[in-house]
Formats: C-alpha cells, structure tokens, sequence
C-alpha cells in the first residue's frame, strides 16, 4: 500500500510530453524576441521574411524573394504569433490534443504531423486567398493537423487485455479508427461537424457583417485539420 502512496506522490500534476513542452516554449520564445528586442522596423521586417505570403509565390510586380524564403515561409509562419493572445490559445489547444498524438506516435512523428500539416494549411490558404496581398503566422494550421489525428482514436474505446506476467486486466490502447467508424460515434461526428461547421461560417460571417476581413485564418484550420485526418493511419506502427 505505501509502494502505491509513494508513486501516486511522484506523479507530478502537469505530466505533457517533453516535446510539446518543447515545442510551446519555442512558440513562446520567438513571438517573446520579436516582442521585446524587436522595434517596430525589425518586426515588421521579421514578420515579411518568416511569415507565409501567397502573393510572393506569383512574383507579382513589386513583390518578390528569394528562394529560400519561398522554401521555409510555409513552415516558419507556424512558429509565429499576432499576439499574446493569439500565441496563449495555440499553446492551450496544442497541450490538449499534441499530448495524446506525442505519447502515442513519438516526438519524431509528432513534429512531422505539425510542420506537414501547417503545410497543408498553408497550401490551402493560398488556394483561397491568392492575388490578395495577405499573410498567414500561426501554429494554427499544425495544432488543427494535430487534432484531427487525435480524433481518429480519442474518442474509440480502450482496448482491454491480460498481462502475460501477472494475469492482471489492465487497459492497454484504443485502435485507430475508420472514417465510417469514426462518423459513427456521436462524440467525435459531433466534434467533426462543430470544428468544420465553425470554420467554414467565418467567411460567411464576414461577407454578412461590417467586418470586410476577419484575422481567422480558417483556410489553415480546415487544410490542417483534414490533413491529420488522413495522415493517422500512415503513422501507426506496421508488424
């Protein structure tokens, strides 16, 4: 009984994957040096050179970089924040659906799915958004990536088995599910639905309202989101 006291003691309270702890940091650290060693100028200037720009991919008039911009910028802008605010709300959401992803897949596929996902959330902004002159910041379109591979097991029931050294029933996993399985559970067909049904209203919201343009980038939320989606299966482990 003590062994189990003494154990329950050690458990600390926020137990996150070292590598979502890495990577909120890092979030933290570059919107922190652009914040406080930056003046107006050099932010301005930092943001131009890590920021998504689809517009820059055309080489329209004025506008134009090099190579290597055009290579890391849809990675980059996925480590870049507007605000405090902006930054604290994409740090929450990856604690809450990276951890899952991490302790399941490893630090190695976790940081794939995030930067291929951002990625596709970026590819998928520029879809709906080129000529406009508009960038995309934010881990927004890697958290969104991340979530949709948690979705295909989180919701499933855990997998019951037998201990082979001590007989004892013990919880071990949740399978991977297909999307018919996945629609067919209310709590994550819920969460589908809710999640695509959002994002897809901000455009709408916008048109309807007096706000011409809303700081939502959903194109990355939805391109990302999908991407995880039907990114899961590729990451479980084959015998």
């Amino acid at each position: 009984m003590s062994q189990i006291d003494n154990k329950k003691q050690k458990t600390p309270i926020f137990n996150l994957p070292f590598v979502v702890v890495g990577l909120v940091a890092l979030l933290w650290a570059v919107y922190g040096f652009e914040y406080f060693l930056l003046d107006e100028e050099k932010q301005s200037e930092f943001v131009f050179t890590f920021a998504f720009i689809p517009v820059l991919y055309l080489s329209l008039g004025e506008f134009s970089s090099d190579w290597a911009q055009l290579i890391w910028s849809p990675f980059t802008h996925a480590l870049m924040h507007a605000s405090w605010e902006h930054l604290a709300l994409n740090s929450v959401w990856l604690a809450i659906f990276g951890t899952p992803v991490a302790r399941r897949y490893g630090a190695g596929a976790f940081l794939a799915v995030f930067f291929i996902t951002a990625l596709a959330g970026a590819l998928f902004f520029a879809l709906t958004t080129i000529p406009s002159i508009v960038l995309l910041i934010g881990a927004s379109g890697g958290v969104s990536g991340l979530t949709g591979v948690a979705i295909r097991f989180v919701f499933q029931p855990t997998q019951i088995v037998r201990d082979q050294d001590s007989g004892e029933v013990v919880a071990a996993f949740r399978l991977l599910a297909s999307f018919s399985e996945m629609m067919k559970d209310v709590r994550a067909r819920s969460f589908i639905l809710i999640w695509v049904g959002l994002n897809a209203a901000v455009p709408l919201i916008a048109t309807m309202s007096n706000f011409s343009e809303m700081n939502i980038a959903w194109q990355a939320h939805l391109g990302g989101f999908f991407a995880g989606l039907f990114i899961a299966p590729l990451l479980e482990k084959r015998s």
